[in-house]
This record gives C-alpha cells, structure tokens and sequence, in this order.
C-alpha cells in the first residue's frame, strides 16, 4: 500500500510540475558588432522557486549542426538570474562578443532533457576603411572633383567654338579669294567701252534712225587709227 501511495504521488508531481512552469519564446535572432556587448535570455513564468538554468551552444560547420555543448563561463561570458514577480529571466552576458562565439544558445531548465528554441547570436565585423580620412578632407575632395567635373564641361565647348571661328574665317578668306580671281585677266579699258556701248544704246532705245546709226558708225570708224 506505501509502494503505491508513493508511485501515485510521483506521477502527480510529474504532471503537475509541467504546468507550474510557462516557458516564455526566446528571441530568434540577434546581431551584434564585433567587441560590443551582447545579452541573451531565457525566461519562465513559475509560482514556485526559481529553477536551475544551464546555456548550450550549438555550431554550424559545413552545412551540419553539431550537438549542443555547454557553454564555458569566463570572466567575459557569465550567467545571471534575474525575476520580476513571478517571471524568472536566466541571462547569457557577454561583455564583448568575438567572431567564434557566433552559434545558437538554448537554455536547459532544472537540468531536463529539453531545451529551448533559442536564440541565434550573430557576430559582424564592419568593414575597414583602407584610408581614413577625415569630413574635411572629404570635402576638399568633393570640391575638386566638381570643378576637374566642370573642367571637362567647359574646356571642350571651348574649343569646339574656337574651331567654328577658325572654319568661317576660313571661308570667309576663299569667298574673297574667289572674287579675286573672276577679275583677274580683265582690260579695263575693254570693259569701259563695252559699259559706254550698252549706256549709249539704253540712251537711244530700241528704235533709231538709218541716219544716226550710219553716222555713229562713221564716228566710229573715225576714231579709229
């Protein structure tokens, strides 16, 4: 009959116990700079005591999660416990995290077999500026780049004009070199007595005596040596 009572309490313990205790979700994802301080937690809502709490770390290497191992407490990585009213918070502080401490942490209440889902830590490193330099040089800089920018703007528009103004002074020239050319070879002389021919048959118009026409030809004739 002892044997009994005993076993029945057992199991009534072991039923019970699961439901005095509401595990909270962790956090699913943290990011933290490289040598920043980082903390994870793993919190529990119970009307009883606080309950043990262990952290486990699980790594990924070439595409396989590896087992869960328990975490080593160091002076910069150290475990805390923290409760407000009847909800219990087991805490993992790194004070400064490095690049080997990125993995998942799960956290393993009163030393069961279950762990929690955990959170995943995730450890950057920024990138490194290859020449540093300050806001005021930065702005020199940007200065200068406008105006090589404006430069380039301007200096071939430039010449562009000075070529137009070369190739119309050009022409220009051999526009005039050609009408140069069209009076070369003329006599004067010639051209005056054509011009007196034509004024002087505008003068008389396009009717005129046999008389007059015979005396200009005989004028004419006269003048000649």
């Amino acid at each position: 009959m002892w044997m009994i009572t005993n076993v029945l309490l057992c199991s009534f313990v072991v039923v019970v116990a699961p439901d005095e205790v509401d595990v909270m979700p962790d956090r699913p994802y943290l990011r933290v700079e490289f040598n920043e301080p980082a903390t994870l937690e793993c919190c529990y809502s119970t009307k009883v005591k606080p309950l043990n709490f262990e952290w486990f770390k699980r790594v990924q290497a070439y595409n396989i999660t590896t087992d869960p191992e328990m975490v080593n407490y160091t002076d910069r990585v150290t475990k805390e416990q923290q409760n407000e009213h009847e909800l219990f918070c087991g805490l993992l502080r790194f004070k400064s995290v490095e690049v080997n401490d990125t993995g998942l942490y799960q956290c393993k209440l009163n030393k069961s077999s279950v762990l929690t889902h955990g959170t995943f830590l995730q450890v950057h490193k920024p990138l490194e500026k290859t020449i540093n330099l300050s806001e005021t040089t930065k702005n020199k800089i940007l200065t200068a780049e406008g105006i090589l920018l404006l430069l380039c703007v301007l200096l071939p528009a430039t010449t562009l004009l000075c070529q137009s103004k070369k190739l119309s002074d050009l022409e220009r020239k051999n526009v005039r070199k050609e009408e140069e050319n069209i009076y070369q070879g003329l006599n004067l002389d010639d051209c005056s007595a054509t011009y007196d021919q034509i004024e002087r048959s505008q003068a008389h118009g396009p009717y005129q005596d046999v008389c007059n026409i015979i005396e200009e030809e005989e004028e004419i004739q006269l003048e000649k040596p």
